[in-house]
């Protein structure tokens, strides 16, 4: 409707670069990939803890938890909810779209990277500029909201890895009560939905950090800039950061992103403590994050970075698919999450 779905620009340094709206992953990916898929995975895994494994727990040693506790462990987050809300509404929303999308646009410049948003700029023919603020507008609130919604489930992430805890250190209480095997299965299937969320938290913010460097370098598109992030190792390039002059402020939302996405993951691995049987697991998923995580910060950064980057990407997708890494356990809970 606007035109900016895919849209070039003739650069000053002479680059016909491409800055549409289908080119940017940070929107594409992120909004119809990744945080759907995030989403997905966190019902998912809050449908099963509370119907289920919950449920399972508690019969071991009733009445040591209720529904009412698991009900007030969530309202004692509801400060957290509102803080996040406001956060990501005024000032991942708001005050970003003024200062990255508004005043360069009312003002006809600005110190960020040519994008779809500021078209209008120097492709009138494209997109007037009282569209483009209208379109961005809609655009940074639509982001503002999701972004909320995915802490919110961060923090419900981190509540239910408290909640099993609890409960774990109630049955540790009652030594006539026969428990690890139930409590390390299904610790097993939280820890590998807080796996999957994590792996999709970090893509996220890997998207985001992509799009700003490849907009402050000298490529033509994004693939042209992944291709030679990856080419620069064998042909000894270290010209892979060229974007002096322009700020990226993703860079600090997406650290943001990965910082939060890692500290529930790492809060659930020591919350639940799954059994010795179970380690190796656990081990890998550390190492797939590690892997992500690393991609994510050599993005832009160093020749060759697109190889770490794709290794850690294909690591995460085959960890979506197979969280357990082809060890699932026997029983017929562990068969009910070996789905999407």
């Amino acid at each position: 409707m606007t035109g900016v779905h895919s849209a070039n620009f003739d650069r000053a340094d002479g680059v016909d670069k491409q800055v549409g709206f289908l080119w940017a992953p940070n929107w594409t990916f992120v909004f119809m990939v990744f945080l759907p898929l995030f989403f997905v995975f966190a019902i998912e895994l809050l449908a099963f803890w509370k119907a289920e494994g919950r449920l399972k727990l508690v019969a071991l040693a009733e009445p040591i938890e209720s529904h009412d506790a698991w009900v007030r462990n969530v309202e004692s987050s509801s400060s957290t909810y509102w803080a996040v809300f406001l956060v990501c509404l005024v000032f991942a929303g708001l005050f970003q779209w003024i200062e990255v999308c508004l005043i360069p646009l009312m003002n006809g410049g600005g110190d960020y990277a040519m994008d779809w948003g500021k078209l209008a700029i120097v492709r009138p023919d494209v997109i007037s500029v009282p569209e483009a603020i209208l379109f961005t507008g809609i655009a940074y609130i639509y982001m503002a909201i999701f972004f909320y919604i995915f802490f919110a489930g961060l923090i419900l992430l981190y509540t239910i890895a408290h909640d099993f805890w609890k409960i774990r250190e109630n049955l540790r209480n009652q030594p006539e009560v026969d428990y690890e095997a139930e409590l390390n299965e299904i610790g097993l299937m939280v820890i590998r939905g807080i796996f999957r969320c994590t792996i999709l938290g970090i893509l996220v913010a890997i998207c985001m950090k992509a799009q700003s460097s490849y907009l402050t370098s000298s490529d033509e598109n994004i693939a042209a800039w992944f291709i030679r992030g990856m080419s620069s190792a064998f042909h000894q390039r270290n010209n892979v950061t060229d974007g002096i002059g322009f700020r990226m402020p993703t860079h600090y939302s997406s650290l943001l992103v990965v910082i939060s996405t890692c500290i529930v993951f790492l809060f659930g691995s020591i919350r639940i403590g799954i059994g010795s049987q179970f380690r190796v697991t656990l081990w890998k998923m550390f190492a797939v994050v590690a892997l992500l995580v690393a991609g994510y910060l050599l993005i832009g950064t160093v020749a060759g970075f697109s190889i770490v980057l794709a290794l850690g990407v294909f690591s995460a997708l085959y960890g979506l698919f197979d969280p357990g890494f082809g060890r699932w356990p026997a029983s017929d809970l562990g068969t009910k999450l070996n789905v999407s």
